[in-house]
């Protein structure tokens, strides 16, 4: 099995923090929202939900083994972060065959898109839309619904039925003893949720104009000799916070710089800013700006979840990039 060893001699202090302040984040959050001040809850609730988004980015880090040089020491590890970002209910295997396939056969891979699904059941659509005009992220909490009722319904994922049961047990007791401790923090705990939740599709729904593909299995695509490396770069932003202030890139673990990540992928999160500027220097071609991005983010949150995918919309790579962005694509969810 191999001793614990960092894959990278100048990660132990980048690691270590990122690891430590995802851990006593998350732990300080919960803490804060059981107060009985409200400042200190509100204060909670933000902590809280950092928490969750810099441990969804280490989970991404173990993905690409950047953080030990053992596999099952990073799997281990994105696993026990799974916990925290409440998507322990999954596979990490399969999270991370769904993001190698994106990295590999460089597509928006989806096991279940709910797109075409939802014309039969318009009532449902319309509860969606009220919600995410709300700006409550009503696909990606459907999608991370769904994968505690596929087991159940589909055949391709009953071999997660134990699993699902499982955890869902452990969460609901957990969960139980909370609100039994503070029923304020029932409330204020999915506020810092949806927070976390609209962090990472901000951030994923604009890094790619790639094809966006319904696939269970591991069959290669069509047309996988037409996605060279040259496509991959035509279609793929970087959005970070600030190329003047890149210490505010660190928000996210430098997810920002993501032309630069697929680049190379194997490349820790805290020398993407270097590698970013080694690769493009002053070429600004596929960055976006990200005042314009929260405007999209404002402007499009009901169409951009439900508009249909065609290839018109994916291969707009003469004219920049479709700024409406697209949804329900996170690393997080493998289906």
């Amino acid at each position: 099995m191999g001793s614990l060893q960092l894959r990278y001699k100048d990660g132990l202090w980048p690691h270590s923090l990122a690891m430590c302040y995802g851990l006593l984040g998350y732990a300080c959050g919960w803490i804060m929202i059981t107060n009985t001040h409200m400042a200190t809850n509100l204060l909670g609730v933000l902590l809280l939900a950092h928490a969750m988004v810099i441990s969804a980015f280490l989970i991404h880090e173990c993905a690409h083994n950047t953080v030990f040089v053992v596999n099952l020491h990073n799997a281990r590890l994105a696993a026990g972060l799974s916990w925290i970002t409440v998507n322990c209910y999954a596979r990490y295997e399969e999270l991370r065959r769904k993001h190698f396939r994106h990295h590999i056969e460089r597509a928006d891979i989806i096991g279940f898109d709910y797109r075409r699904r939802m014309p039969y059941y318009p009532h449902l659509s319309k509860v969606m839309a009220m919600l995410e005009w709300a700006y409550i992220p009503a696909v990606e909490i459907m999608l991370h619904t769904l994968l505690l009722i596929l087991p159940f319904r589909n055949d391709y994922y009953k071999s997660q039925r134990k699993r699902v049961l499982s955890v869902f047990t452990i969460c609901a007791l957990l969960f139980g003893s909370f609100y039994w401790e503070s029923p304020r923090a029932m409330i204020l705990y999915p506020l810092a949720y949806i927070l976390f939740i609209m962090v990472l599709r901000f951030m994923d729904a604009n890094q790619h104009s790639y094809d966006l593909v319904e696939a269970h299995d591991d069959t290669g695509l069509p047309g996988g000799e037409l996605r060279d490396r040259n496509y991959e770069y035509r279609n793929t932003y970087s959005n970070p916070i600030s190329m003047r202030y890149p210490q505010l890139n660190l928000f996210t673990l430098n997810f920002f710089y993501h032309n630069a990540h697929h680049e190379r992928p194997t490349h820790p999160w805290y020398r993407l800013p270097a590698l970013h500027q080694e690769l493009y220097r002053n070429d600004h071609s596929h960055v976006l700006d990200f005042r314009t991005l929260l405007h999209a983010y404002h402007k499009y949150r009901e169409r951009r979840a439900f508009r249909p995918v065609s290839e018109d919309m994916k291969s707009h790579t003469a004219h920049g990039p479709d700024l409406q962005g697209i949804d329900g694509i996170s690393f997080l969810i493998p289906i």
